[in-house]
């Protein structure tokens, strides 16, 4: 049996770092993305490529769509018998507004129902397809990330958040239901992270100038600090270990 990643949001910062790093590991890489140039895929394509004995697919889809999911399953059953040792969820895809603005456009019913949608509410969908079609076997472990953000209050984050806070719970009601498959279920809060995303943020600069004075390691998280922890929990078919939130991010938090 082969094992997959599945990692939802695959083409840049922690989706990213997350496929190099499995990849070392032998596992085979299925990466979904929605907005980056071809050029830019090929470019990620051959490095993952590059002295691993893998096979990887990148498919350009919305990861939230359930026409996609169906497809994305089929395909991934049509490669034969696999396990999705690891189905990761690294999304960052929300509107940015204020709940109450006097002079801009506050948060619509839209945006904060879109944002949920796409980084919280499809993880359910994901896991369950994946899970009704036996992908998701002894040994597997889903993993979402979350951030501090879910606790704490940052500017024009509120719909974010909100998504963040319900992908925690999201997290934990699977691991109760899945536990007795052997499935482990865990979020991974990351610190303030150099990523893309990070630069959409307004008030960027000042967190990152906070971040980094509030970490013992007086710098940001980097991608690969994340992608290596994945790629460490993937060593184990243990479910033990499940419905925690693991925090990467150098004791950033703890002292924020």
């Amino acid at each position: 049996m082969k094992d997959w990643a599945v990692i939802l949001g695959a083409s840049s910062g922690i989706g990213a770092a997350c496929a190099k790093a499995l990849a070392k590991k032998g596992i085979n890489i299925y990466g979904i993305y929605l907005r980056k140039k071809k050029s830019h895929i090929d470019t990620l394509i051959n490095e993952l490529l590059q002295n691993n004995n893998i096979s990887v697919i990148y498919k350009k889809a919305n990861a939230s769509n359930l026409e996609n999911m169906d497809a994305i399953i089929e395909e991934l059953k049509s490669l034969g018998k696999i396990r999705v040792k690891m189905l990761i969820h690294s999304i960052a895809f929300g509107t940015l507004k204020q709940m109450i603005s006097d002079s801009n456009q506050p948060l619509t019913k839209q945006n904060i129902e879109m944002t949920q949608d796409v980084m919280c509410n499809n993880l359910i969908y994901w896991t369950q397809k994946l899970f009704e079609n036996k992908l998701l076997n002894q040994g597997s472990h889903i993993l979402a990330m979350t951030s501090a953000g879910g606790h704490k209050n940052w500017e024009n984050y509120g719909a974010i958040s909100l998504a963040k806070s319900g992908i925690e719970s999201i997290c934990r009601q699977l691991c109760l239901e899945l536990a007795p498959y052997g499935i482990a279920v865990n979020t991974i809060q990351a610190g303030v992270t150099d990523t893309p995303a990070l630069q959409k943020i307004p008030g960027s600069k000042k967190m990152i100038t906070q971040a980094i004075n509030n970490n013992p390691h007086n710098r940001l998280t980097i991608p690969s600090d994340v992608g290596d922890i994945i790629a460490m929990l993937a060593d184990y078919n243990s479910s033990w270990m499940t419905g925690n939130i693991i925090r990467v991010d150098g004791g950033e938090d703890i002292t924020g």
